[in-house]
């Protein structure tokens, strides 16, 4: 049983409406590619949205796998291995959804315990708890909107 600081249920509606959101921000068209972009974007973003709550199961939530380390593995790993491309995106936005959406922090310098947060969100068993996920959600896909349009200035490890 998980704690009753983690919401399944918003964080598996976070990672696939942010996967398909960000597979047709990538590829506009409504075609056979674009269906496959989605697939190859976005398989990958849920599978990384789900790894930080591992640690409800190892270690301390919120702590063990709720970092900038953890983070920076996945970010460095299409560096290093050329795989793994958007699993990156589903940690980050797991983190925002963490820390936008919830009242509770996260140890970000773990294992420096102490926990940070942004002053904003509902506690997980909250009424209003899955219109602020979609609400994150939203922002985070006019963040990813913003930076594949303005891609001449970012490089994506797997976008090209």
């Amino acid at each position: 049983m998980l704690p009753s600081t983690v919401n399944k249920r918003d964080h598996v509606l976070n990672a696939v409406v942010l996967a398909i959101g960000t597979g047709v921000i990538v590829a506009p068209d409504l075609d056979w590619t674009a269906l496959g972009t989605v697939g190859m974007v976005g398989v990958p973003i849920v599978l990384g949205a789900m790894v930080p709550d591992i640690d409800t199961s190892i270690g301390s939530h919120r702590k063990t796998l709720h970092n900038l380390a953890t983070l920076g593995v996945f970010v460095a790993f299409p560096f290093v291995f050329d795989n793994l491309h958007f699993v990156w995106i589903g940690v980050l936005t797991h983190y925002v959804l963490d820390l936008l959406g919830n009242v509770r922090g996260m140890a970000l310098l773990y294992p420096w315990p102490e926990e940070y947060d942004v002053p904003v969100g509902v506690t997980v068993d909250s009424r209003w708890a899955t219109v602020v996920t979609l609400a994150v959600t939203a922002v985070e896909l006019l963040v990813v909107h913003l930076v594949v349009t303005t891609s001449h200035l970012v490089w994506l490890p797997g976008l090209g």
